[in-house]
């Protein structure tokens, strides 16, 4: 390596340069700002609070400083989806056993819910044999809701 004995023993006196240290100022600073948002703020939030208190940096700096250090704004504040899955609490026992064939009239009852919109409201429908249940109250069984 060509190096000048001049700047090899310059490097050795100090080896860190000014804008290395001001980096490491400015992170701590960065640092703190972002534990007092509660984690939240990202590069372009912590630039308006780094020149709020007279720190003349760049948001690219901000950003290339953050990411060194690991530090990341809060993305996605609602809960993440299927975060309610799992088994149900209660199962209800299967007394058919996926025999839908019986002997004898009213051995089995089978039946669906459908949520329907409506201009009057909600409308359930359900039972298969066009019972139709009406948010509005009452059963509508086939007849025109009044």
């Amino acid at each position: 390596m060509q190096v000048h004995p001049s700047g090899y023993y310059a490097w050795r006196a100090d080896p860190l340069s000014r804008r290395v240290g001001d980096d490491r100022r400015l992170l701590d600073l960065l640092q703190q700002a972002w534990l007092e948002s509660g984690r939240v703020y990202g590069y372009r939030k912590l630039t308006q609070d780094m020149r709020d208190l007279g720190e003349h940096c760049g948001k690219h700096r901000v950003a290339r400083l953050l990411r060194l250090a690991g530090i990341r704004s809060q993305t996605g504040y609602r809960s993440r989806p299927g975060g309610r899955g799992g088994k149900p609490a209660i199962e209800a026992p299967d007394h058919l056993q996926r025999q839908f064939t019986v002997d004898e009239p009213n051995r089995a009852w089978v039946t669906d819910i459908t949520y329907n919109p409506h201009p009057r409201g909600l409308a359930v429908s359900g039972g298969g044999g066009g019972l139709v249940f009406s948010s509005r109250g009452g059963l509508v069984d086939g007849k025109p809701y009044r």
